[in-house]
């Protein structure tokens, strides 16, 4: 028999969740950036070993924080929800800064709900550490109450990724496979090309514009010359946020628009025409009808 099962990833903003879910997968699954609350939406990245007759469903849930507005309150229950839901959790930290105080908080609001689902806890980034360090993070890790075992890993090298994955493959049930073995993610291809785009725009912005900004594909056509045409917008909130995003003369915005299209060119194995616009929508972030349409519950 068969086994598979949903692992649910669990961890402050910026502790390598998406960079260890797509080291599991083998693909770019999950768009990856230094900057905290990159993840909106609880992606589903699947890692299927047809040898060894399993399957893991990774859900990369957005990092666990405190709402501070309509998008985030709905990124926080979506997170409490997929945790409740997950037959193992993966619990993230970062080696390179230590066990603190968000860590904590995020140990005792899974031991508040009262779960028996096995924790794994991955110490990630251990390749910036001296074996001294890396044992002190791994014994305070071990130390919080709802940690069952610790994996020390590099998701950006895969040190140890390996042992952490046979692992978690004995923790899901016997059940059938729950996605086509080729699949490794279930979003849908509009979302995943926006979140393509949406990743460059986080490399090139800095301070509080890339919380603005989502990116919205409208569109994707093959025409007859070959060419993948691909519109799609960018939205900021405010005119200011927009005039950064579009830069001096347009620079900013055909930056974006030049690394976005090699990523889509990647992804879809053809040529690629963006047409990337810049649009201005106030206070997105609280439309609850809006945040609907785009996916993130």
């Amino acid at each position: 028999m068969s086994r598979a099962g949903f692992i649910g990833l669990a961890g402050r903003p910026n502790v390598g969740k998406s960079t260890l879910v797509n080291a599991i997968v083998g693909a770019k699954v999950a768009i990856i950036s230094d900057r905290p609350q990159t993840t909106r939406r609880a992606s589903r990245g699947v890692a299927t070993n047809l040898d060894a007759d399993w399957q893991l469903v990774l859900v990369d849930l957005p990092g666990v924080q405190r709402p501070r507005d309509v998008l985030t309150e709905r990124m926080q229950r979506r997170v409490e929800h997929e945790l409740g839901d997950a037959d193992a959790v993966l619990f993230v930290v970062n080696a390179d800064q230590g066990i603190g105080p968000g860590d904590r908080f995020i140990a005792s609001h899974m031991l508040a709900a009262g779960t028996d689902t096995p924790v794994i806890c991955a110490v990630n980034k251990i390749d910036r550490l001296r074996a001294s360090a890396t044992a002190e993070v791994l014994a305070a890790a071990a130390a919080l109450p709802i940690v069952d075992e610790v994996f020390p890993i590099s998701a950006k090298d895969g040190t140890g990724v390996e042992p952490l994955i046979e692992r978690l493959a004995e923790l899901i049930p016997e059940s059938p496979l729950l996605y086509p073995p080729e699949e490794r993610s279930d979003q849908p291809s509009e979302v995943h090309l926006a979140e393509l785009i949406r990743e460059q725009v986080l490399r090139r912005t800095r301070d509080e514009l890339p919380h603005s900004v989502e990116v919205a594909v409208e569109e994707v056509t093959a025409r007859d010359d070959g060419l993948i045409e691909v519109r799609a917008q960018v939205w900021a909130e405010t005119e200011s946020q927009k005039g950064i995003l579009i830069g001096k003369g347009g620079q900013m915005i055909r930056e974006i628009g030049t690394a976005a299209r090699k990523e889509l060119e990647r992804e879809l194995g053809a040529k690629v025409f963006l047409d990337l616009k810049v649009r201005v929508r106030e206070h997105w972030r609280r439309d609850e009808g809006l945040l609907d349409r785009l996916g993130i519950d």
